[in-house]
């Protein structure tokens, strides 16, 4: 009998789909048409889905340590790609540290979180660990991400308010940014549409996941999902410095 709601697989699936999405918007720019909106604003439900799993990953892992070593490995196959794609003009220069390696701090925090007993050396280490974010991409806001998701638990009620709370702080973090930038209510607008993606993230996950994994092809997806974000980095990257 069919599962009835969505697998995680699926919603990963759908998550590298609006993450690509989101990457070609800002590799191949359209200044000003509503598809790069479209498609950045829609990419953001990639980094909400993705925190939340980690959470998840990290509480039915059974090795943290290989979980761990897994993220770190990623992380340095991904910088290279990472930078080839967002560069601007030719060539090739450092952009920060990529996505794998937020989501390593991020496990770095979830670790803290258990295992400092201390209350204030736990939200030092936690504290020290947002800050070293501000190098990579989704900074300070993937920590905070996967903090809330930590505290909800497995709780319905406290899941959806933690994506309320996620959502809302991205859609903050746009307006503030975009301050002195964009018209007032340009502003808004834009800061609205932001928060599209992780809306859709948190219906997704607090609606619509049954908490199962796909029956079939477990293997195959667990590693299309470290190796699909180097991958199709790479991929634009290429393009970009090619065709561009």
């Amino acid at each position: 009998m069919r599962e009835k709601g969505l697998n995680r697989d699926a919603i990963k699936y759908f998550a590298m789909f609006t993450m690509l999405l989101n990457h070609i918007a800002h590799v191949f720019p359209l200044p000003g048409t509503f598809l790069r909106e479209l498609f950045i604003d829609l990419g953001y439900f990639t980094a909400p889905v993705m925190c939340y799993f980690l959470v998840e990953g990290y509480r039915y892992t059974h090795s943290k340590r290989l979980y761990g070593i897994r993220l770190a490995v990623f992380a340095l196959l991904s910088e290279l790609p990472f930078c080839l794609a967002f560069t601007s003009g030719g060539g090739i220069a450092f952009q920060g540290m990529n996505m794998i390696f937020t989501l390593l701090l991020c496990l770095l925090i979830i670790l803290a979180m258990e295992r400092i007993g201390n209350p204030f050396l736990r939200k030092l280490a936690v504290f020290a660990l947002v800050v070293a974010s501000v190098f990579s991409d989704w900074a300070v806001l993937a920590p905070v991400f996967t903090i809330l998701f930590v505290r909800a638990g497995q709780e319905k009620a406290e899941i959806r308010k933690a994506f309320v709370i996620a959502t809302l702080a991205f859609g903050l973090a746009n307006f503030t940014g975009g301050i002195g930038y964009y018209p007032l209510q340009k502003n808004m607008l834009l800061s609205l549409g932001t928060m599209v993606g992780p809306a859709l993230a948190g219906l997704a996950i607090a609606e619509l996941y049954n908490g199962k994994r796909m029956e079939k092809g477990r293997a195959f997806s667990q590693w299309f999902f470290y190796l699909f974000y180097p991958v199709h980095l790479l991929i634009l990257g290429l393009l970009r410095v090619f065709c561009l």
